[in-house]
């Protein structure tokens, strides 16, 4: 192997370590909340719960990173954080419709009440996540996601494909929430024979090949009118680095799963174009938003992409066999250690400036589910080209 891939190797190792000796354990022992129920959105860098709102996309990534911390190696009760996360999740935020609602303050109560399609992809993520890792929980899951997949096709199915965000359509449309309904897709297609897994999967593959791509740059765009043209002005141009690795990473899979090979060359191109174009090499980092063009938007870097470029790397690594992706996968675990140096370990910075600060803000929960994500996937791969 190269030492390229050594240097992964170690950054795994260290990664790891930082995890389930420290995140795992203070997420759980400070950001759950004990009296009330689920888990805080955040703790600040002194080591002390925020109380606070608390969104429907948080909760179920939560339940999610701690229904893979036995996978990673962390011998902590697991298995009572995502009960603890579940139960919570289904009193506070399930409608009686069966979807899920947006926020609900700091007791539960419930703040706004929308079903939004991000919403929805979460709860369906984490619900697949609850049947792989818990199987005596596994009917129940799939029950509540049954519903709300059932929901989702009857009420807010495009015309076209894939789905408004509410119900009634509105503009923007966007391909975030469809990555992570897709993400979603390909869990549940991994653990139940139900086909219309699959076949949401393939159609939002589908529309992302052939509407979400902005064909001269072969980058993903973000927002698009109702009949899935950009939208207008500069909205239409946005195309995030981070998105492009995540959804690279989910086209390569894809990719693999339906013998595409398109769909493989369009996320390797997608990703090497991130790298190029979208890689602040003076901090190392993947930045927040380009436009069509390649020319930046937005030169922050917050903490999300940089798992995301970590998980693009290893799988092209796995897929290719090139071993330029081991140099990019290294260079994309240093980039995340920058955010894990904190005072308090296991904590985390989320928003890197351009002059190379952070700003000082409390650590938000919703990156928790990224970096446990990125390094189950750089663990898988290394471990099976050992």
């Amino acid at each position: 192997m190269t030492n390229a891939f050594a240097d992964a190797a170690r950054l795994r190792d260290r990664l790891k370590t930082w995890a389930v000796e420290a995140a795992y354990p203070i997420w759980w022992e400070v950001g759950a909340d004990r009296a009330k129920g689920g888990f805080f959105e955040k703790i600040d860098l002194d080591g002390q719960a925020v109380d606070g709102p608390r969104r429907g996309r948080v909760l179920p990534r939560q339940i999610y990173a701690y229904a893979i911390a036995g996978d990673l190696g962390w011998r902590g009760p697991w298995r009572a954080a995502v009960e603890h996360g579940l139960a919570y999740f289904l009193s506070a935020y399930r409608r009686s419709d069966g979807q899920f609602r947006t926020l609900v303050g700091p007791n539960g109560e419930s703040l706004d009440d929308t079903a939004d399609l991000y919403d929805q992809a979460f709860a369906l993520f984490a619900l697949a996540a609850v049947a792989k890792a818990l199987p005596d929980r596994a009917d129940d899951a799939r029950t509540l996601a049954l519903v709300v997949r059932e929901r989702l096709i009857a009420e807010r199915k495009h015309p076209i494909a894939g789905f408004h965000q509410t119900n009634p359509p509105s503009a923007p449309l966007q391909s975030n929430p469809h990555m992570h309904l897709f993400e979603a897709m390909l869990a549940w297609n991994e653990i139940d024979k139900d086909p219309i897994w699959r076949t949401l999967a393939d159609e939002i593959a589908e529309l992302a090949l052939s509407r979400f791509i902005h064909a001269p740059s072969g980058q993903i765009r973000e927002f698009f009118d109702l009949d899935w043209n950009p939208a207008p002005g500069v909205a239409g141009r946005i195309c995030e680095p981070g998105h492009q690795f995540e959804w690279g990473w989910l086209l390569m899979r894809w990719g693999q799963l339906a013998g595409r090979a398109d769909a493989t060359a369009a996320a390797l191109r997608m990703i090497d174009d991130a790298e190029t174009h979208g890689v602040d090499l003076s901090r190392g980092v993947a930045i927040n938003a380009l436009l069509d063009d390649f020319s930046s938007h937005d030169d922050g870097a917050r903490l999300w992409p940089q798992t995301e470029r970590i998980k693009a790397a290893v799988l092209a690594a796995e897929i290719t066999g090139q071993a330029r992706y081991w140099d990019m996968a290294a260079a994309a675990a240093e980039g995340l250690m920058v955010y894990l140096r904190t005072a308090i370990p296991g904590l985390w910075r989320d928003k890197y400036q351009p002059d190379e600060t952070f700003i000082e803000e409390p650590a938000p929960a919703s990156s928790f589910y990224h970096i446990a994500l990125a390094i189950l996937e750089m663990d898988r791969v290394i471990n099976a080209a050992s």
